[in-house]
């Protein structure tokens, strides 16, 4: 079996010590280097050049974006960001996930090797997901991971007793994407004009960066983006995003759709999960709805997406070729839940026909 050989770049020798431990456990992993800064990761990269990178971004002497930047020109990697838990670091970390980072693995500043440790089925998913990502756009090929046991969105709320909700004239955008979701999201949300439906996403993100990620989004869309808090309502020309580390849901009261936003176990492995919100608009908003499943490891939102199409749903997917994972769309599309793929390019368009077609 190939191995995937992976160089981590952090100023941290406690970090470097304990995630080379951590993925060299891994039967499939090693680590060829384990260095302080850029500098000197790219005198190792000379000899031998790794399969993913798992970096540090505040680092000395080169920070860790002015090194993907470069990596990125170069010869495009893929780059698993392990990042401080802090809002400033969010910040940053979004620049780096923008320049084509794949992924983010968070760790605090305070008992980061017992965390780490904690950590671990996180970073060993995050490395296998990056191995996989094709950083120009080609889908990775890869042998299937084993299967885990995994919680189903019945841990949130219960599925749809076929009884639809009365039908209502406002039009609500469900999106669910994981790994690769960050520019794809940018790509969907800058070209929607401002007088678009209400959105709800969930993208795998952890906690403290979706904030970050919705305030980087709204700056550059003709749309509202925000990270989403309860009560908030779904209008037209705003999207709001699921924040790290909870579930969103779609609720409506008489003709007006706002979300929820909770605590609860891990769905599918994932907290927020696409397949919990997928259900909620399943339930709240039938043939209401558009659902769209874009790139990403697993299958979260597949379950979601065949709930969605049969209350009546239109369902998208996003095409293998524009995917950096074709992991969730292809799932979706194996169960039946998706009416049509598209590419990358055409999510947007595809939104805004279905709205005029909705409202003709």
């Amino acid at each position: 079996m190939k191995k995937i050989n992976v160089m981590v770049v952090d100023d941290s020798a406690v970090v470097r010590q304990v995630v080379t431990a951590l993925l060299n456990k891994a039967p499939d992993i090693q680590v060829l280097h384990a260095v302080a800064d850029p500098i000197l990761a790219m005198e190792r990269m000379k000899t031998v050049w790794p399969d993913v990178i798992v970096l540090d971004v505040e680092m000395p002497r080169m920070d860790g974006i002015t090194f993907l930047r470069k990596i990125m020109a170069e010869r495009p990697t893929p780059v698993v960001i392990c990042s401080t838990l802090t809002a400033k670091a969010a910040k940053t970390t979004m620049e780096a996930m923008a320049a084509g980072a794949v992924s983010i693995i968070t760790k605090p500043k305070l008992e980061l090797k017992q965390f780490l440790n904690d950590s671990s089925d996180e970073l060993v998913g995050a490395v296998r997901a990056a191995a996989v990502a094709n950083v120009r756009r080609l889908a990775g090929r890869a042998a299937p991971l084993q299967p885990v046991a995994k919680l189903t969105a019945d841990a949130i709320l219960p599925a749809a007793d076929g009884r639809a909700m009365t039908q209502t004239t406002e039009r609500v955008v469900a999106i669910g994407t994981s790994t690769g979701g960050t520019q794809a999201l940018e790509v969907v949300l800058t070209s929607l004009p401002r007088v678009s439906p209400g959105i709800v996403i969930v993208q795998h993100m952890p906690e403290k960066f979706t904030a970050a990620f919705a305030e980087r989004l709204n700056s550059v869309c003709e749309i509202t983006v925000k990270e989403a808090q309860t009560g908030d309502r779904v209008t037209p020309g705003r999207a709001l995003i699921a924040p790290g580390g909870k579930h969103m849901l779609l609720r409506r009261n008489g003709a007006q759709y706002f979300v929820e936003v909770m605590d609860g176990p891990l769905v599918n492995r994932h907290r927020p999960s696409v397949d919990v919100l997928f259900r909620s608009v399943a339930k709240c908003a039938g043939s209401n709805a558009l659902g769209v499943i874009m790139t990403g490891m697993g299958d979260d939102g597949a379950a979601g997406l065949l709930e969605m199409r049969n209350a009546g749903a239109y369902t998208v997917a996003q095409d293998e070729a524009s995917c950096v994972v074709y992991g969730m769309p292809k799932e979706a599309v194996k169960r039946g839940g998706v009416e049509r793929t598209v590419t990358l390019d055409q999510i947007g368009r595809e939104i805004v026909q279905q709205m005029n077609s909705f409202l003709a």
